[in-house]
């Protein structure tokens, strides 16, 4: 995968595709090939005649994984994704992120609004506001011993998802710590860019997602259904509604 460097730090990211671009955040313990690629995103997007950029969050995937959690702030993390638009040349895109990847979206729509077309804010819902009661739970998973020692189930769910992509269980327990920052209500009200809000019908993590529509100047609100956090991810209903969202809200600028 190419590379490139902010804020001292080097990124892994990838483009799909020609067309106009949708820059797509993956969620936490993830990566853009686990979020995006194996679950049919990609395929999706640019059958849909979208460009389809990832990139590795910082602490994820091939990226550079620091330890402190100081380097997880969601904002810092928004700021990366716009170097990644200027490192490609690109003055507008759509935002599609996933739990974390959606708050790092939505951090970004609010600082770079005019970088951002619209919005899509999968496996998150109100809680965007409210923050994210497991969050100490996840760290004390993350950092324990063995798996066998967990008996919280979102700790138990996220150890076994970083230890299945091979993560860097240090670097995670920083960003668990910052990353979950919750987002002021005023701020979310001055999010001024289409949005639509996505969230599995069984998920106990995201929060409710018309709450959270209701608040943006310019959100929508869809369910998925019968899908808990992790099995909306790739899911026929997303895809469908994302598709018809973008085509609806989207017109990119042409390329600085």
């Amino acid at each position: 995968m190419p590379h490139f460097s902010t804020s001292g730090l080097s990124l892994a990211y990838d483009v799909h595709g020609d067309g106009a671009p949708v820059l797509c955040i993956h969620g936490f313990a993830s990566s853009g090939k686990v979020n995006w690629l194996d679950t049919g995103w990609i395929e999706t997007l640019t059958g849909a005649g979208y460009q389809a950029i990832t990139i590795d969050n910082r602490g994820h995937g091939l990226s550079d994984k620091p330890h402190d959690p100081e380097f997880y702030h969601p904002g810092l993390m928004a700021d990366d994704a716009v170097a990644l638009l200027d490192h490609l040349n690109i003055g507008t895109a759509a935002v599609m992120g996933y739990s974390m990847g959606a708050r790092i979206s939505a951090f970004m729509a609010y600082a770079y609004p005019e970088r951002v077309a619209c919005a899509i804010f999968g496996g998150m819902g109100l809680n965007l506001i409210n923050g994210l009661t497991d969050g100490n739970d996840i760290i004390a998973g993350l950092q324990a011993p063995d798996l066998s020692d967990l008996t919280h189930p979102t700790a138990r769910q996220f150890r076994i998802f970083a230890d299945h992509t091979g993560s860097d269980r240090k670097a995670l327990a920083a960003c668990m710590e910052t990353s979950r920052q919750p987002m002021a209500r005023a701020d979310v009200r001055r999010i001024n860019v289409p949005v639509l809000v996505a969230v599995g019908g069984t998920d106990d993590m995201a929060g409710r997602p018309a709450p959270l529509a209701d608040l943006l100047p310019h959100g929508e609100a869809v369910i998925i259904p019968k899908r808990d956090h992790m099995r909306a991810t790739g899911d026929k209903v997303f895809k469908s509604a994302a598709l018809e969202f973008l085509g609806r809200t989207f017109r990119a600028d042409p390329v600085s």
